[in-house]
């Protein structure tokens, strides 16, 4: 994908979350199961960074549940960070996913992370070369046999959700322009909007794991009605 339609990309996804930020909180009040089950997972003295943590339930829900380490999420969207609740022992702050690499000297908190967590964002990301970068810095921020888990949406696994794909023109756009199973989303709450979404399959992720030599531990479906829309996965590397 050329530089310039990522860039568009990334700036359609930043103006849908940034107009749509408050009525897409007010669809995610709760965890979803499979958020739940790595909730589970979670030692209390584990340190964990959330990246595209929206508003915050997720790490507000580990502190609530009594966790000692240090807790941090990071979200471009400021409607969401807004939702975020920071009056306890969590800390957000407003990051560039798309650029990470230069924030990474700015999120270590006492060292590295033991668990990296990144639910439902990296499939707004567009552009192999922009998820790489910022793969190689999540390994960065990372202790050995440390945790990436992250979630990415499935959304081709529900007709419903398969009806709202646009075509690309509507932004001007066209399927020369984007990489494989890239897709126009439309959005109907509190009006109508657009956003970019990739469509991961297993051995695509896969490569990605390895080209930053990193190992998929576990996964796991889970989420919707059907049960199949996120797709779960446990990263490490020794």
């Amino acid at each position: 994908m050329h530089s310039d339609i990522a860039k568009q990309l990334i700036e359609l996804n930043r103006k849908f979350y940034n107009e749509f930020g408050d009525s897409f909180s007010a669809t995610r009040q709760r965890l979803q199961p499979g958020v739940k089950k790595i909730l589970e997972m979670i030692k209390e003295d584990e340190s964990v960074l959330d990246l595209g943590c929206g508003n915050g339930h997720f790490l507000n829900e580990l502190f609530e549940s009594g966790h000692k380490a240090p807790l941090l999420g990071v979200d471009f969207s400021l409607p969401l960070l807004r939702d975020a609740d920071s009056s306890g022992g969590v800390q957000f702050r407003e990051v560039d996913l798309s650029k990470l690499s230069a924030f990474s000297d700015q999120l270590t908190v006492n060292g590295l992370w033991s668990t990296v967590t990144m639910f439902a964002t990296l499939h707004h990301i567009p552009s192999n070369d922009i998820r790489l970068d910022i793969l190689k810095t999540v390994k960065k921020l990372l202790k050995p046999n440390g945790k990436f888990i992250l979630s990415n949406w499935q959304f081709l696994n529900s007709e419903k959700l398969k009806a709202r794909i646009q075509d690309w023109s509507k932004v001007g756009l066209s399927n020369d322009d984007v990489d494989e199973n890239d897709y126009l989303l439309d959005w109907r709450s509190g009006g109508e909007g657009l956003r970019y979404a990739h469509h991961f399959s297993a051995s695509e992720l896969l490569g990605l794991a390895t080209q930053v030599e990193m190992r998929v531990e576990a996964e796991f479906l889970s989420d919707g009605e059907n049960g199949k829309l996120g797709f779960y996965q446990i990263w490490s590397y020794s």
